[in-house]
């Protein structure tokens, strides 16, 4: 399957997006140079900061800032302008604020920062806090939900269509007339009607897990009548009838002889999930109704974009927007190659 996939260069280029996206996240404590929550009021909607990378009047022949100034227009809006009385040059592995690498290690190191004055890779958001800094903290919310959340609903997917298929009878008609019920009902609405049933008061970290809960029990329910499918199928193959024959029992016999089979579309159908539920948790926390302030999604991220004026004049807040479509493409593109390599019509003998 490897040596197929590699054959694809635009999947090899999406699976390596991916995992630098998946590296940031994981390590963004120390490639961010400010906390998700730093904020400076002063630099509200500051731009990307320009980096120099020579100055022959002051002889400095490293990367180097200009802190910003502002000044009002004629609509009272700011407008900055770098001040150039001072060059601030940029330090790697510069010391900043504690934290705890992969929550264990505590340490105080970060790639790059500056000493005096704020940098900017991908501009400020309303309270001056540092984009490109809450894009890798939103990372992980993001992320990981996408993960997380289709892997419980692929496991209840599996094990309640493998019961399924493989018993029928009357628990696979009660089994499927319910997941016929939860198919037909909008899921979003679902997610929404669920998400409002909780408490506004919650936190951020139960948020989240409620979030993941919410996205499992809604995507559980295709999976499993697909599965279900499949093990009707896979039960009357001559393998699993020599199992039954051997007298093992029928919860080994789903789960070493029947779902093993299935894994060629769950691979494929894993990748082509995890966008669905990036763009649900984005859905939530962009109308208020997930990942709560200061703590940083893309979703909650992306609510300073819902005015096109803003847009207009702020046009780098979008940039969680173009994360989460990079990412949603890649996954796509992944989740296609490997539905074709796997696909057992296109092999020819």
């Amino acid at each position: 399957m490897w040596k197929e996939f590699k054959k694809n260069k635009l999947a090899l280029v999406s699976f390596w997006i991916l995992f630098i996206f998946y590296f940031l996240a994981i390590f963004a404590d120390f490639f961010a140079p400010y906390r998700y929550d730093d904020e400076d009021i002063e630099q509200s909607f500051a731009p990307p900061t320009k980096i120099y990378f020579l100055n022959l009047k002051e002889k400095i022949y490293q990367p180097h800032i200009y802190a910003y100034k502002y000044r009002r227009n004629q609509y009272y809006m700011r407008v900055y302008e770098p001040d150039k009385n001072k060059a601030i040059p940029i330090k790697f592995f510069i010391r900043g604020f504690k934290y705890k690498l992969l929550g264990i290690i505590p340490l105080d190191i970060h790639l790059f920062g500056v000493s005096e004055g704020r940098i900017y890779l991908l501009g400020a958001d309303l309270y001056g806090r540092d984009i490109f800094s809450r894009l890798l903290y939103g990372a992980r919310i993001s992320l990981s939900i996408g993960l997380v959340g289709v892997l419980i609903s692929f496991f209840l997917g599996l094990i309640i269509g493998g019961i399924s298929g493989y018993f029928g009878g009357a628990l696979d008609t009660i089994l499927m007339r319910f997941i016929e019920i939860l198919m037909m009902l909008p899921a979003f609405y679902i997610m929404l009607a669920l998400r409002a049933s909780f408490p506004p008061s919650v936190s951020s970290t139960q948020v989240y897990l409620l979030i993941i809960v919410i996205l499992s029990l809604i995507g559980w329910a295709y999976i499993a009548r697909v599965i279900r499918g499949m093990a009707l199928s896979l039960k009357e193959q001559d393998f699993v009838l020599a199992a039954k024959a051997s007298c093992i029992g029928s919860f080994k016999i789903i789960t070493r002889h029947i779902l093993p089979h299935t894994f060629s579309y769950v691979i494929a159908a894993i990748c082509l999930s995890i966008p669905g539920y990036i763009l649900g948790e984005a859905a939530l926390s962009l109308i208020g109704l997930g990942i709560q302030e200061p703590q940083a999604s893309w979703g909650n991220m992306l609510a300073l974009a819902v005015d096109i004026v803003s847009i207009k004049f702020y046009p780098w807040i979008l940039f969680p927007g173009v994360c989460v479509v990079v990412v949603t493409l890649c996954f796509n593109i992944i989740g296609d190659t490997l539905r074709d390599i796997l696909d057992p019509k296109r092999k020819i003998f």
